[in-house]
């Protein structure tokens, strides 16, 4: 993703770390990234070569809905 995609993906919005890096990948053991370009990195970390990949993001949740009592829609 080259720099002008950025505001399309809401990536200013995001502290960047390598966890949501395209070069980088979750680790086996979970306790780190395995970088394509700087190797075994902390998944907090980043370097100059960062790029944001939105597919890496897990969604948030939809709140629930509140419960409705029926008496609140008779007129």
């Amino acid at each position: 993703m080259n720099r002008s995609n950025r505001k399309l993906y809401r990536a200013s919005e995001y502290e960047p770390c390598c966890a949501y890096c395209l070069h980088g990948k979750p680790a086996p053991d979970g306790s780190g990234v395995l970088c394509a370009l700087r190797g075994v990195m902390r998944s907090q970390s980043r370097c100059k070569k960062y790029e944001y990949d939105p597919l890496k993001r897990e969604p948030q949740r939809t709140p629930a809905l509140p419960a409705f009592d029926p008496e609140q829609f008779t007129l």
